[in-house]
């Protein structure tokens, strides 16, 4: 027991020197993004809202003066927004400020839509990461003019997006889990991965999303081999048991995460690839065309991903073991091959679901491990193991997480689907596609 205990460590240790040396590149554009752990900052962003046919538009402002100031009256900072309609200011430390913005700055046919909120406070508490997010609009109030039909409309569009995406990470947490037993709890950090790999490529050496993408989904890949490779086969192969590397994936997540926020910062950045695009109007919904062309990417890849599940011989053999392992060893598959595959194409989709989160919601240490709970629903809704389920049960997640804002506060939208999650575990614990078994 001593001896598997020492194993264990070194083997851990062997695999966060691996992941330190090769996270090390992000020490190449951590100058450049300001990221330091201790920063604190408030983002400002004024956006100019109008309504074509009952959907809203936004559009940046830029040229607005924005001031910080403490609930005293001192001033800590100011700023113009840029052409985005943002303006970044730093704070010393995490305290109550008070953000304001000049109205006589704004262009001259524009105002607020609320005059009393041209100052919003902010208390300590909300500091919940080291940068805060301010948005003014201008222009239309959405309420005036949209119906509720239309609302509903909008939400939903905005729900597929999102399914689509938890639906595209959710597929190797499950594969892994129906392949290996292994419940990751690092996939989030799987997922973050992706996202600031692309925001390197992308924002630090400036290649276009267009070219650096593939790049970084393959990266993505090599991240979830090296997940198998460096301590998960390794564990296994000793005969370490699950509930005990289900512990290393939790120290592993944490260990993640805080390297990511040391090295990236823990304000959200945006990559700089279709960031500057107003809306366009399809029928009563409005979105912009760079998250319809990565909605129709996601699809046709989320197809694809079934097709071959369905039609490949090695997606048969990946079916095959992640219904039964023995059994589809005993039939002459190559299993070990089968599970670094998983590995890989469990990576390749974080990474690709990154991407497309990246695009459509910024990026940060903290953007896989906000969707992991949420990927948790999902499969379990579609049947834990099942990678058809994943796809089911992260589509309808994302659209009932969307939906749900309708009729709960935006900040507690995420709260009904765990609410699912536990439902589904006490009516029907095998989900959707999942098969009930006998127990003891």
């Amino acid at each position: 027991m001593l001896g598997d205990s020492r194993s264990v460590k070194t083997l851990v240790l062997k695999f966060c020197l691996s992941v330190v040396s090769g996270i090390g590149l992000f020490s190449g554009f951590a100058s450049s993004a300001g990221a330091t752990s201790d920063d604190y900052s408030i983002i400002a962003n004024v956006q100019n809202q109008t309504l074509v046919d009952g959907s809203t538009s936004r559009a940046p402002v830029a040229g607005v003066a924005v001031t910080v100031t403490k609930t005293d009256g001192t001033k800590i900072g100011e700023g113009i927004t840029d052409e985005t309609g943002l303006i970044t200011i730093g704070v010393p430390s995490r305290d109550d400020y008070l953000i304001s913005i000049d109205t006589s700055t704004l262009p001259d046919d524009l105002t607020l839509i609320d005059a009393d909120k041209a100052s919003v406070s902010i208390p300590k508490d909300l500091f919940t990461t080291n940068t805060k997010r301010v948005t003014f609009f201008t222009g239309e109030g959405a309420s005036s003019g949209a119906t509720e039909l239309e609302r509903i409309l909008q939400r939903l569009a905005d729900g597929i997006r999102l399914g689509i995406i938890i639906a595209m990470c959710s597929v190797g947490l499950s594969l892994v889990f129906g392949t290996t037993g292994l419940t990751n709890f690092a996939h989030g950090e799987m997922v973050t991965f992706g996202g600031l790999m692309a925001f390197f490529f992308n924002v630090t050496l400036e290649i276009p999303i267009l070219i650096s993408g593939p790049v970084v989904i393959v990266l993505g890949g090599l991240f979830g081999l090296l997940f198998n490779w460096g301590i998960f086969a390794r564990l296994t192969k000793r005969g370490i048991g699950l509930i005990s590397q289900l512990v290393v994936t939790v120290g592993l997540s944490i260990m993640l995460r805080n390297i990511y926020l040391f090295q990236f910062g823990g304000r959200t950045k945006q990559l700089s690839s279709y960031s500057k695009q107003v809306n366009i109007e399809i029928g009563p919904i409005g979105i912009t065309p760079r998250d319809l062309t990565t909605a129709i990417l996601g699809v046709i890849i989320l197809v694809g991903v079934a097709l071959f599940l369905q039609r490949s011989r090695l997606g048969k053999a990946i079916r095959a073991v992640s219904d039964n392992v023995q059994l589809a060893s005993a039939t002459g598959i190559d299993t070990r091959k089968v599970i670094k595959v998983v590995w890989f194409a469990g990576g390749a989709l974080a990474a690709t679901g990154a991407i497309f989160r990246g695009l459509d919601e910024q990026v940060s240490f903290s953007m896989g491990s906000d969707l992991l709970f949420l990927m948790f629903a999902g499969i379990t809704l579609g049947g834990l193991g099942s990678a058809f389920g994943a796809l089911l049960g992260g589509f309808f997640i994302g659209i009932f997480v969307e939906m749900s804002s309708l009729v709960v506060p935006s900040e507690l939208k995420v709260a009904p689907a765990l609410f699912i999650l536990i439902i589904v575990l006490i009516v029907r614990p095998q989900g959707i596609l999942g098969k009930s078994q006998r127990v003891g």
